[in-house]
């Protein structure tokens, strides 16, 4: 799909990616826009799949899992029934935030939520020991978040 996002596109998106609450009236007032133009481009933004969904960023720590844990997952093979099987049963992970498919040394990199070393470790003992197709797991615990953004840079 080749998408014609233009400077007041750009500015739309930049501003709801920090703003994600802010009326329509002031967005099309910051963008320079007339309300109903501004309407018509964040829909269109939202029908192009552009704007993939709108989202409440809790606090992990105040909501009890101040915990990040990296988990590098190593699979014993790479044959498609074992991606697919591993796939299937992280998703089903709690507290799991991310899993991505990797190149290098690892297969998957997790990103898990908890609250403290002992809860990660039941995780790890009830769940990411069990799913399919693991040969190793290593676990890095993240010290201190040194910068976090949900913004894409446009």
């Amino acid at each position: 799909m080749d998408l014609q996002l233009d400077a007041i596109d750009m500015r739309i998106l930049g501003l709801l990616q920090k703003e994600g609450r802010i009326t329509n009236a002031e967005l099309s007032e910051r963008v320079n826009l007339s309300a109903s133009a501004c309407h018509r481009r964040v829909q269109r933004l939202e029908d192009d799949g552009v704007i993939a969904a709108y989202v409440a960023l809790l606090d992990a720590r105040l909501m009890g899992r101040p915990t990040v844990v990296f988990v590098e997952i190593t699979l014993e093979t790479q044959a498609e029934e074992t991606l697919d099987a591993f796939e299937r049963e992280v998703a089903r992970v709690p507290d799991l935030l991310e899993c991505h498919l990797t190149s290098g040394t690892a297969d998957y990199l997790l990103k898990i939520l908890a609250r403290d070393t002992e809860d990660f470790a039941r995780i790890h003992r009830r769940f990411l020991s069990r799913l399919p197709g693991v040969a190793k797991v290593q676990s890095s615990f993240s010290l201190r978040s040194v910068v976090q953004t949900t913004a894409l840079t446009l």
